[in-house]
């Protein structure tokens, strides 16, 4: 084995609790380390087993000090119900096995299905002739081969099993199976017993039932009879009108199975009479032992045993093995179930040798640790299964808890990685923002500080133009007024005005003929001066003739002149008195770019 364990079995018989501790070296077979037997209180005679096994279980935990935390428990034949039932023929059919067994049980089983654990051993009978081939290459079983099938069911009350594996579990143990006293009784016969070709018969004599078993090279076919060692107490407590504990107290001490025929009776009459009762209930246990091998025979068509095989406390009555002998003619003899078992240093092997015969179960039970069993029936619950399950998976739990736990801290991690990669980055581009926002914040400056300049260059460059408008619009009337215009006076307004009135002065003008001769000159300036007005002379035979077409079209052509036809307005005109061939005039003549103060 990979590591040295312990297993601790529990045989919760009806009367009395036995408990036995192995060791599973890495090494060797099991080894018994600790064992103990202990009969229920006679204070708690009455109570329910549950509670009479509660009280003696709390007392060989304390006393024995058993360590082991895995546990196997037995319970009573007398507590659960079994039958051996045959199955319909299935012509080689078994894929439908399953679902035949659980109808077998629903019909078997006297309970309701939701009221008990229950579990079978399937049984497959083989053809004499095939023996010599009984499976096919890949060593499963030829269904061709199978004669006939049987199910032994086992069934127990589901609070029954319930109440006592929460009693065993609180203790911090841990169930590993359940079975009945019968299978775990079978199974370490069949360990023990090295002739498998016989039909053998087991008789297993407890404290309020016997379990009879036939093993039958692979068959079983068990059946729990109540007829055991409390049938004597109860007769010898109504015999001598005595309690049912005296009267165990007086079996234990003068109690013996009486020999048939003539041999001398005891000199103790006390002893006398309680060896008659004995062998009373023994001749009925007779009884009731041939009537089973009857029923095995006929109906299961089973062999005739040729060995019987005792176990049990009260089997231990003495003259028992020979009584069997005499009534069965078969030889009989008590199963020595730790020929396979070593037994541990502190063991009193005196004290095992007187109780031996009870502990088979408790062997049985052992057996499944360390190889399979010919019976592997299990009635663990199902609390006790979701229990085992969920121990089973706490390893992957607590793997994925590990696993989750290093995600978290990988996932945190990692964002702490980068948080600090996300935050030197914000802090590196802060920086560069920073820069970039004071490089900005100084353009922004530099572009106000442009504005201003520009503005102010602006102003002086208006001012620069401003300048030299008049002198601009001067020449351009030089040029374009006709030779016969002179002008007396030139100003700038800011709209059309009506007729005004302009004095002339003899021979003053503003321009002469071909060139303008400087005159007196008027210029009236406000915020924005649209209009020019110019009063002048010219010498003209007519009137009409005063403003040709070729000064209209000149100003309308200039670049400091309005365009427009309505841009050039004659306010008024007169004939100089005594000069006939002098005519005044005053034109208003719109500017094209307004002068500016």
């Amino acid at each position: 084995m990979p590591k040295e364990n312990k297993i601790l079995t529990i045989d919760i018989g009806s009367d009395c609790l036995k408990m036995a501790e192995f060791l599973y070296p890495q090494e060797g077979s099991m080894v018994l380390e600790k064992f103990a037997f202990l009969e229920y209180d006679e204070e708690y005679r009455d109570c329910e087993l549950s509670e009479q096994f509660y009280h003696a279980y709390k007392r060989l935990l304390e006393e024995k000090g058993f360590t082991a935390k895995k546990v196997r428990v037995a319970i009573s034949g007398q507590s659960a119900f079994s039958r051996l039932s045959k199955l319909p023929p299935l012509g080689g059919d078994v894929q439908h096995i399953e679902q035949i067994i659980e109808y077998e049980a629903k019909q078997t089983v006297p309970y309701a299905m939701d009221e008990v654990v229950w579990d079978y051993q399937l049984i497959l009978h083989k053809n004499e002739s095939d023996k010599s081939e009984p499976e096919d290459e890949d060593g499963v079983e030829n269904p061709e081969d199978i004669d006939e099938m049987e199910a032994l069911f086992v069934a127990v009350k589901d609070d029954f099993i319930t109440e006592l594996s929460e009693i065993i579990q609180n203790e911090d143990k841990e169930i590993i199976s359940i079975e009945t006293a019968p299978v775990a009784f079978f199974n370490a016969a069949k360990a023990n017993l090295s002739d498998d070709d016989q039909c053998d018969l087991l008789l297993n004599i407890g404290g309020r039932c016997s379990s009879l078993l036939f093993a039958d090279k692979g068959r079983i076919f068990t059946r729990t009879i109540p007829i055991a060692g409390a049938s004597i107490t109860q007769q010898i407590s109504k015999e001598f009108d005595i309690s049912l504990f005296d009267a165990e107290e007086l079996k234990c001490r003068h109690g013996f199975v009486a020999l048939g025929g003539a041999y001398e009776e005891p000199e103790s009459e006390v002893a006398a009479i309680i060896s008659k009762i004995a062998r009373n209930v023994m001749t009925r246990l007779h009884g009731e032992i041939n009537r089973s091998i009857n029923v095995w025979r006929s109906q299961y068509k089973g062999n005739r045993p040729t060995r019987l095989f005792l176990g049990g406390g009260s089997s231990l009555m003495a003259y028992t093995p020979r009584f069997f002998n005499e009534k069965l003619r078969i030889p009989v003899e008590y199963l020595n179930s730790f020929q396979i078992v070593g037994l541990g240093e502190g063991i009193d092997r005196e004290e095992l040798l007187d109780v031996a015969p009870m502990f088979s179960e408790l062997t049985g039970m052992a057996l499944r640790e360390i190889t399979p069993v010919p019976v592997e029936i299990s009635l663990m619950p199902e609390s006790i299964k979701k229990h085992v399950s969920l121990q089973k998976k706490k390893p992957y739990f607590y793997a994925s808890a590990v696993s989750i736990i290093l995600c978290l801290l990988v996932f945190y991690w990692v964002v702490s990685k980068k948080r600090d990669y996300d935050k030197s980055c914000v802090d590196a581009v802060s920086a560069e923002v920073a820069k970039l926002e004071n490089i900005s914040k100084n353009v922004h400056e530099s572009s106000s500080t442009l504005v201003n300049v520009l503005g102010e260059y602006k102003k002086v460059l208006e001012m620069t133009d401003k300048r030299s408008q008049w002198i601009n619009i001067l020449n351009d009337l030089e040029i374009i007024l006709p030779d016969k215009w002179w002008l007396t006076s030139l100003s700038a307004q800011d709209g059309k005005q009506d007729k005004v009135k302009t004095n002339s002065g003899n021979g003053g003008g503003m321009f002469g003929n071909a060139s303008s001769k400087a005159g007196s000159t008027t210029i009236i300036t406000s915020n924005e001066l649209k209009w020019l007005k110019i009063t002048g002379h010219s010498i003209a035979l007519r009137s009409d003739l005063l403003l040709d077409e070729v000064f209209r079209k000149n100003i309308m052509k200039s670049k400091y002149f309005d365009n427009n036809k309505d841009s050039i307005i004659f306010d008024s005109y007169d004939i100089v008195k005594g000069e006939n061939n002098f005519i005044s005039f005053e034109i208003q003549i719109k500017l094209k770019t307004p002068i500016i103060k």
